[in-house]
């Protein structure tokens, strides 16, 4: 589908330097309009002229090769696993003719970003099909719109050190250009540590034309941060929950533990003051957590919490800002019974995610926790009690 898109993108530019009177070779045209240039072996035509041949799969792997070649942002990208006897040949072909006239790639396509929603739909059912493994490559879009509304990344550099198939860049971009921004304003970086949700997110990029900083590979942002001297405006992530296999007893002596060295068995904290390392001085971080890591008393735990919402008058300040005089939450809204009731603080009741996750959006500053007031009106999958029925 990806290189349906690209050759149906580089035949409509090509037809347009054409009316110009253009030379149609001359690459400098395609890239000006932020379209790959597309070898003649990978364009749709090509492959379609050759659907029913028996060494299809071979083309298909050849044509991975020269897109590539003729685009160093997608090196390292792109599937090569066509031709394997294990692939039916018949079924490429057949799904080649499929495929031929659907338009994913045209301008008219592109502006209502027809190729982003079908891939934002299989991210979906491959999510759900893992179940809680899922989270690793996807968060759910209405959690990432949460976020993306909260933190409101207008311009500035936008990070996310565990950034999945890139979701989080994907919405601020859509929330920039809603309000009137141009994406020229926001500047991308990420880092991921699965080599085969590193190329998703290159693709999810690509296919919209966002120009993001994902390092030269996948990596951990623990043990090897690409991007160790940039302080970013916003901070975006759902980072793997209580993770234990994070190596943390390599890295004791970090620059990044500010506020006390995280447990071994837990990252939690970890990951939050990765994030606060990672700000400029008046950046704001927007993610999400594992609901024990509000209570959670591990070693360390408690103090690095402590000195987080403690640090500062600033902060505390926020803080009674947020929970009221009377220290009231101003809290998540669970409709769905008879009646509305809000929970204090202590006792909130949280969304739960279709893994069964309970959630907890947190935001921080580039100081520590910071408080700010939910959207009025917001919409994320809960469950009710022990019934299990979807309610919001």
């Amino acid at each position: 589908v990806f290189l349906k898109y690209i050759s149906d993108s580089f035949e409509e530019r090509r037809a347009e330097i054409v009316a110009a009177g253009d030379d149609p070779e001359d690459r400098d045209y395609y890239s000006a309009e932020n379209v790959f240039w597309v070898p003649k072996i990978a364009r749709w035509s090509f492959l379609q002229d050759n659907a029913k041949q028996p060494n299809i799969g071979m083309l298909l792997d050849d044509a991975m090769d020269t897109v590539e070649a003729d685009n160093p942002r997608l090196k390292g990208v792109l599937p090569r696993e066509y031709a394997k006897p294990s692939r039916d040949w018949q079924s490429l072909g057949r799904l080649i003719d499929l495929f031929a006239d659907v338009g994913v790639g045209g301008r008219e396509a592109r502006d209502r970003d027809v190729l982003g929603r079908v891939y934002e739909y299989f991210l979906g059912k491959f999510a759900t099909a893992e179940g809680k493994a899922g989270g690793q490559f996807y968060t759910p879009q209405h959690i990432v719109r949460l976020l993306v509304e909260m933190i409101e990344p207008f311009d500035g550099r936008v990070y996310d050190p565990c950034c999945g198939s890139g979701g989080m860049f994907v919405q601020s971009v859509r929330f920039l250009e809603a309000h009137g921004g141009r994406r020229s304003r926001l500047s991308v970086y990420g880092q991921e540590s699965n080599p085969t949700t590193w190329k998703l997110c290159q693709m999810n990029l690509a296919i919209r034309g966002i120009d993001g900083n994902l390092g030269p590979e996948n990596a951990d942002s623990f043990r090897r941060d690409l991007h160790k001297d940039l302080r970013a405006d916003f901070v975006l992530a759902n980072p793997p929950f209580n993770d234990s296999d994070w190596k943390g007893e390599l890295m004791r002596d970090d620059v990044r533990w500010r506020y006390g060295v995280p447990p071994v068995g837990n990252a939690n904290y970890a990951w939050i003051q990765h994030f606060i390392h990672h700000l400029a001085p008046h950046g704001i971080a927007g993610f999400v957590m594992a609901t024990g890591s509000l209570s959670s008393q591990q070693i360390g735990d408690g103090e690095i919490r402590r000195l987080q919402v403690h640090g500062s008058a600033r902060i505390r300040d926020a803080f009674r800002a947020h929970l009221g005089p009377e220290g009231e939450a101003h809290s998540w809204r669970h409709v769905g019974r008879r009646s509305t009731q809000s929970y204090r603080s202590g006792h909130w009741r949280l969304p739960v995610t279709a893994w069964g996750i309970v959630v907890i959006v947190l935001l921080v500053g580039s100081r520590g926790l910071i408080g700010r007031h939910l959207p009025a009106v917001g919409t994320l999958p809960v469950t009710t009690g022990g019934d299990r029925r979807g309610t919001r």
